[in-house]
């Protein structure tokens, strides 16, 4: 896979260390186990797969060096180029500025464009409205275009379903960057409709198989759908896809729940689905696939808690959060800063859109096993420094480069 030109200050020692040894081991990525960092009173399991993802480092790359290749230029990003505090606060702080914030509010109005400015296309994609507004600026919409892969290929699965006449059903938030992005991109080819999670889809089945009227979905469904969506027609014949980060458990239950309403509502038998139900496959990128197949691999061993790196918007974060949830006390935090000392730490209620103060979050025992990972967008250098923060707590801070040193071997 190719390799990027990432700054030397989103990279650590320690865990580039380590994820080198467990690619030498496993180069087919089948032990999802975790790596043990035994530091005595503190043992710290680390996810077999976490941080920068091929799609992050791609726009990574691209971003600074269009800043890098441009002085004196004026520099825009659509948005957040990606979900985390820190490299967002590096490109601004190297002069790029934001023409709307995570919701698509407007910060700088689209009048204050030249032709002459650089318009840097997030890892989320945009919509085809947007290229079409920044076209009619006089800026090239795609000259800097940091739109993640994997992203684009949901776009023309879509493409290729809507072309065959099946609905696009998408799985993801409705109001984040990437599903607005898709949903563009696929009504433009087919009727389209978003739904965010398995309650939503439990709806939409009840108008798929007739057992809810008609007009409600309108109104129920308002804002998630293509413009001249006919529930009477346009729910025969669907296909789902996904926001790339979504949770892979959610969306293959989600496309099981659709395909079995298609099969009830038109007695159709496995071998005729298909004329129904477009075979989509998992539309999730490899990394959030293998970041969360290796929180489920590290929750296998026994510990105390979890804590889970990365942007509080971050929704591939937020999954990793969820898997942990289920099983042991965790806490979501953004960098080492939020761990405040031995017996205090802020961390995100990303259910209640809160951040929290918590007391005594490391058991009064020894050894403590604590369970940590990150999200796709979160540099290892920030998991190495909540690593040792962590060990700063027990004294034990100079291990860090004695495990790095070992793991380099």
């Amino acid at each position: 896979m190719k390799t990027f030109n990432v700054p030397i200050i989103y990279r650590s020692p320690l865990i580039s260390a380590i994820k080198q040894q467990r690619k030498q081991q496993d180069r087919m990525k089948k032990d999802f186990s975790p790596t043990l960092l035994d530091f005595g009173p503190l043992r710290i399991l680390l996810a077999r797969h976490f941080g920068f993802c091929y799609g992050v480092e791609n726009a990574i790359e691209i971003a600074f060096r269009t800043v890098e290749e441009n002085e004196g230029k004026r520099i825009f990003l659509l948005s957040e180029m990606i979900h985390n505090p820190q490299v967002n606060s590096d490109l601004l702080s190297r002069g790029v500025r934001f023409l709307m914030d995570t919701s698509g509010k407007q910060l700088i109005p689209w009048e204050d464009l030249r032709p002459d400015d650089i318009v840097i296309i997030p890892a989320f994609g945009t919509t085809l409205e947007i290229e079409s507004r920044l076209q009619s600026l006089g800026i090239t919409p795609l000259q800097y275009n940091t739109t993640c892969p994997f992203v684009e290929r949901v776009w023309n699965k879509a493409e290729q379903i809507g072309a065959k006449e099946y609905t696009v059903i998408v799985h993801g938030k409705p109001k984040h960057e990437e599903t607005r992005a898709t949903f563009s991109h696929s009504r433009s080819h087919t009727p389209t409709i978003v739904v965010k999670d398995m309650e939503q889809t439990h709806r939409l089945a009840a108008y798929i198989k007739g057992e809810t009227p008609a007009e409600g979905f309108y109104e129920e469904f308002k804002g998630q759908y293509s413009e001249g969506f006919d529930v009477t027609r346009h729910l025969e014949r669907v296909g789902v896809v996904n926001q790339t980060t979504m949770l892979a458990s959610e969306t293959q239950a989600i496309a099981d729940y659709v395909k079995q309403a298609i099969q009830e509502k038109y007695a159709l038998p496995e071998d005729r689905i298909s004329e129904r139900f477009a075979d989509t496959r998992d539309t999730l990128c490899y990394a959030t696939n293998d970041n969360q197949t290796a929180v489920t691999g590290m929750l296998e061993s026994a510990a105390d808690l979890a804590i889970v790196v990365g942007g509080y918007n971050s929704s591939n974060t937020s999954h990793l959060v969820e898997l942990c949830e289920e099983k042991l006390p965790t806490y979501f935090i953004s960098s080492e800063e939020k761990l405040l000392s031995r017996n205090e730490l802020l961390h995100y209620d990303f259910h209640h859109s809160q951040e929290l103060h918590s007391f005594r979050f490391l058991p009064e025992k020894e050894p403590v096993t604590l369970l940590l990972t990150s999200g796709a967008s979160c540099p290892d250098a920030i998991v190495e420094a909540v690593i040792r923060k962590l060990l700063s707590f027990y004294g034990l801070e100079e291990k860090v480069d004695e495990a790095a040193a070992a793991f380099a071997g």
